[in-house]
């Protein structure tokens, strides 16, 4: 989709009568006397402002953007772009404009969807604001489709412009646009405004010639001049400045003796799973890929064993061996693979776990210097520690500490958690990126975080340099580097989030570190020596930088600017393929095979691609990027890239919008078999034809499976009535077989009961909730579902008896019996009572039942009674000993009243999973039920009775049941699709089932 040509040459003609107008400063009333200076300078040239965090750059940004508003406001085509480096600052700045101005402000990111935005949706963007605040990668999207062009942009903002440097965004962006166009002659291009803390990114540099020679780099990049105060002595009067202090400790590592031997059993460990995954016949690339985690994770622990002592590597093992665990994101591993690495992870616990004191009088901390001593803490946690307890005066603390590696930060803050208690009313959190894998924590979580601290509810944060820049807390009295800073950026960003006056800013060298001494105090001197070396640079012309554009291969569609190089091509096919169409068992990908003797690079596109293969020959080093460049081409050629070079079917995708339809997506009807289906007959006896879906195990497992009954309104299939097949469970091999057993005639109000107790059982499988369970079952009657009517219950083992009615009538969950008195009818008149949420309830009907626990929300069966009461002792994880009593009043805040009844011994119940999905199923196999069959002791008074009684073995056999009909309903569909077509050929059901299902799913979804 082109963009309207018009509209271009009327922007051309307002360029031309702008440029005659001369721009005036747009100052606001609070603006200090260098903000005002730099705002100068920026109206009549590209300018970089270098000043410390906090003097207010952002401010003199927006006055930059109030000057230019007279050329932004619409109907005029031009528009301001403000670029952040992160998604978090979108918001935070864009609400900033807005307070100070009145433009119309736009806010995108990536997960807005932009990626499918076609021209016309950015039309109506460019159309409605004045002002969009984004992150770079939308601008180069935007410039290479063309969706809009560069002269339509007059205020470019970079904040955080030091990222300019290198390969990012910023430096492609300018590399294949702005300079491109300068170099060519074109004068029409947006003025440039750049705002950071430091002009430098990296290490820094050796002397005062170095500085200026990477601060002229940056100029030449952004084509710009850099603005400064001529001393901090300026700033200073406007702004406070953390006060930098050196904190030095002895380093000690722990015992020899101690670290050898945990360093054997951890290579041990780490041979043994090894061992574990090459018996598993894995293929060799997924192989080493898993071995290549588990070294990593030995390498974890290793480090923490060094550097923060076997307490804090315990802490690193067990955040990483939870089956249930937030600290872990495995990413893309194989099923295999998670199992592995957990189980690694464990056994490194239990190994740590041997090393540390146990008891009901110990805790870490006690002793900081015997826990040092012990190897427990190292000395760098001691001297962090202290240091932090310096500050106990402060109720008030606002306090970052900054660590280099992810799992630090997690260790660190489970240890102050611990130890802050005893002092203070300090509350510590974590805050890390998820690049590393080692946690999953979500930006919503993050956000959620800094706004606590903010408020004062969290007065600890250790962070990775996530939080380095953008975060603005002004009561921020504390800034703790437990690991020196890597860059000067780094440093100085860092020292800025220390906002408040009289701020420390804590440096923690190891004692005799000369190396790193010395860096950090060229860091501290690295402010004045940029400052001085832009001020000597100032005199001087920026030079333009040379463009390598002429000298790189790419494709230009002349007819509407967009522009596909070496660098675009890569990302461009795989999104490409993307788009193509996909289910959950494929998702559309290119594939690569290349040749290096021959120097060859073949791309294979999927098979729903019109371009099956791309084969090129070339330079080894950029063979890949050649080649899609090359199949971008001919994609274009063919007309599967539109003139914006954008898959077609994005534009097709935005178009049904346009209009109204949604856009395709995965979901189809249901079809329901007709022999599952209501026949709509009213009648005083129902005939049902039954048959048993008996279950054998081929597992040992100390809770049977039971059969069970399916009840139709018509006769089955022949082929059908003598199904039998297997399914790979949780714990081994299931096997199932249908048989036929004869029929069987109901009155309405046994079909009632029925329904009420496979309603009430599948409701509490699937949903472990009774949240809309009362409401079904009140309101429910014969005949409500006028879809589906057949009937699955619970089966005996008598012959003459096929269905256990006792099971059916076990339904006891509504609101109308919460006073009820439930016993059994075998019950002695002396037979022992207690007291239930949901009413008196007799000691046998509390066995063998299905309990909802209100205060948590949890469902339990109740396998037995336990000699035990609310006064009886609870051992907690801690090693602490209180009474249920005082537990459920601490925990739950909830008094236990009857103290002498005695507790039920239950287990959660079963989670229903699809054991059809081979993968999904494999991938839950390792975890499933771990917790499920902990007993835990529950106060009868605290338990609502949904079922009594029902055997354990029955709910455990209906698990299976889902499974076992979704496989039932896709071969009578298979039966019926028979009849449909009338085919003369007698084609087994088993064979038409694979026909209308997926090859790898184990013919467990249907494609109809």
């Amino acid at each position: 989709m082109e963009i309207d040509t018009t509209q271009q040459v009327s922007a051309d003609k307002n360029m031309e009568i702008d440029s005659t107008q001369q721009l005036s400063a747009d100052t606001l009333a609070f603006a200090r006397s260098y903000q005002i200076e730099a705002l100068e300078m920026a109206i009549n040239q590209n300018t970089i402002v270098f000043l410390e965090t906090g003097s207010g750059k952002t401010l003199i940004a927006i006055m930059l953007l109030r000057s230019y508003a007279y050329l932004l406001r619409k109907p005029s085509p031009f528009f301001a772009v403000f670029l952040v480096p992160n998604v978090v600052l979108v918001p935070q700045q864009a609400e900033a404009i807005k307070m100070h101005t009145d433009l119309n402000v736009g806010k995108y990111w990536g997960d807005m969807g932009v990626d499918y935005w076609g021209a016309d949706v950015w039309k109506q963007e460019i159309s409605s604001h004045e002002v969009l605040v984004m992150t770079p990668q939308i601008l180069l999207d935007g410039l290479r489709h063309s969706f809009f062009r560069l002269n339509m942009i007059k205020v470019l903002i970079f904040d955080e412009c030091h990222h300019a440097r290198g390969v990012f965004i910023d430096k492609v962006s300018n590399d294949e646009f702005y300079h491109r166009h300068l170099n060519s002659g074109i004068t029409d291009l947006p003025r440039i405004f750049g705002m950071t803390a430091s002009l430098i990114k990296s290490k820094g540099a050796k002397s005062e010639v170095g500085f200026r020679r990477q601060i002229h780099e940056l100029e030449k990049l952004m084509n710009s001049k850099v603005y400064t105060c001529v001393s901090e002595a300026v700033l200073a009067q406007f702004i406070p400045f953390s006060m930098p202090k050196f904190k030095f400790y002895e380093h000690n590592e722990i015992p020899s003796a101690l670290y050898v031997l945990l360093d054997e059993e951890l290579k041990t460990l780490n041979a043994k799973h090894q061992s574990l995954l090459r018996k598993l016949d894995l293929d060799v690339m997924k192989t080493d890929s898993i071995i290549k985690k588990v070294s990593q994770i030995h390498s974890t622990f290793l480090y923490c064993l060094e550097e923060l002592g076997v307490w804090l590597a315990f802490k690193a093992a067990e955040s990483l061996s939870g089956y249930e665990s937030d600290f872990f994101s495995w990413g893309q591993l194989d099923v295999f693979g998670e199992k592995i690495i957990k189980n690694f992870s464990l056994d490194a616990t239990k190994l740590f776990a041997t090393y540390i004191p146990s008891g009901l009088k110990w805790s870490i901390g006690d002793d900081l210097k015997s826990n040092v001593d012990a190897g427990l803490l190292t000395t760098k946690v001691f001297c962090l520690i202290e240091s932090l307890l310096e500050y106990r005066g402060l109720d008030d603390l606002r306090c970052i500490v900054f660590a280099e590696r992810v799992i630090t930060t997690i260790v660190l803050k489970d240890l102050l958690s611990e130890l802050l208690p005893r002092h203070n009313n300090w509350k510590p959190k974590y805050i890390a990126g998820n690049n590393s894998g080692l946690q999953n924590q979500s930006r919503k979580r993050q956000n959620e975080i800094v706004d606590e601290f903010r408020a004062g509810l969290v007065n600890i944060i250790v962070a990775t340099s996530i939080l380095e820049e953008g975060l603005d807390v002004q009561s921020c009295n504390l800034v703790v580097r437990f690991d020196p800073s890597a860059t000067v950026c780094s440093f100085i960003q860092s020292r800025g989030r220390a906002r408040m006056q009289n701020a420390d800013y804590l440096l923690m060298v190891k004692s005799g570190d000369c190396g790193t001494l010395a860096r950090l105090e060229g860091y501290l001197a690295s402010g004045n020596i940029m400052r001085k070396e832009s001020l000597r640079l100032a005199s001087l012309h920026c030079l333009p930088l040379e463009s390598n554009m002429d000298d790189d291969v790419f494709y230009l569609v002349e007819s509407t600017g967009a522009i596909a190089t070496l660098s675009s091509s890569v990302s461009l096919i795989y999104f490409y393929c993307s788009r193509l169409p996909s289910d959950g068992y494929f998702k559309p990908a290119p594939r690569f095979v290349i040749d290096k003797e021959m120097e060859t690079c073949t791309l294979y596109l999927p098979k729903s691609c019109p371009l099956q293969n791309v084969c090129v020959q070339g330079n080894i080093k950029s063979i890949k990027q050649t080649t899609c460049l090359e199949a971008c081409k001919k994609l274009h050629a063919i007309g599967a890239l539109t003139d914006n070079l954008v898959p077609e079917i994005v534009v097709e995708e935005a178009d049904s919008q346009k209009i109204g339809n949604e856009p395709y997506k995965d979901e189809h009807p249901v079809y329901i078999p007709n022999e599952l289906v209501n026949l709509c007959l009213q009648e005083i006896e129902i005939l049902y034809y039954c048959y048993q879906i008996e279950l054998k195990q081929n597992f040992a497992y100390d809770i049977a499976v039971h059969d069970i009954v399916l009840a139709v309104r018509t006769e089955l299939d022949s082929d059908i009535a003598n199904l039998n097949f297997d399914m790979e469970v949780d714990r081994g091999r299931l096997s199932v077989n249908l048989k036929y057993v004869g029929p069987i005639l109901l009155n309405p109000s046994l079909v009632l009961a029925c329904k009420r107790f496979q309603i009430t059982l599948f409701r509490v499988l699937l949903d472990h909730s009774v949240n809309n369970l009362t409401e079904v079952l009140d309101g429910f009657q014969l005949g409500n579902n006028l879809e589906i009517d057949y009937l699955l219950l619970p089966s005996t083992s008598s012959r003459q008896l096929l269905i256990d009615w006792d099971s059916i009538a076990s339904v006891k969950f509504s609101n109308n019996n919460v006073n009820s008195s439930f016993k059994c009818n075998d019950c002695v008149a002396k037979a022992k009572r207690a007291k239930a949420k949901s009413g008196v309830l007799s000691t046998c009907m509390s066995q063998n039942s299905l309990v909802y626990t209100p205060h948590n929300g949890c469902i339990y069966f109740i396998t037995g009674i336990l000699h035990l009461n609310a006064n009886s002792h609870l051992r907690l994880r801690d090693g602490g000993v209180i009474t249920y009593k005082q537990y459920y009043k601490t925990r739950h805040n909830i008094r236990l009243c009857s103290d002498e009844d005695s507790l039920l011994k239950g287990i959660r119940v079963f989670h229903v999973k699809n054991y059809l999905d081979r993968c999904r199923q494999q991938k839950e196999k390792e975890s499933s039920n771990v917790s499920s069959n902990r007993s835990v002791e529950l106060p009868p008074e605290l338990c609502h009775v949904i079922m009594s009684p029902i055997s354990l073995s029955t709910i455990y056999s209906f698990t299976f049941v889902p499974s076992i009909m979704h496989r039932l309903q896709s071969l009578l569909l298979a039966v019926n699709l028979k009849k449909i077509l009338m085919l003369n050929v007698d084609i087994p059901t088993t064979k038409r089932l694979k026909m209308v299902t997926t090859k790898g799913n184990g013919n467990s979804k249907l494609i109809l």
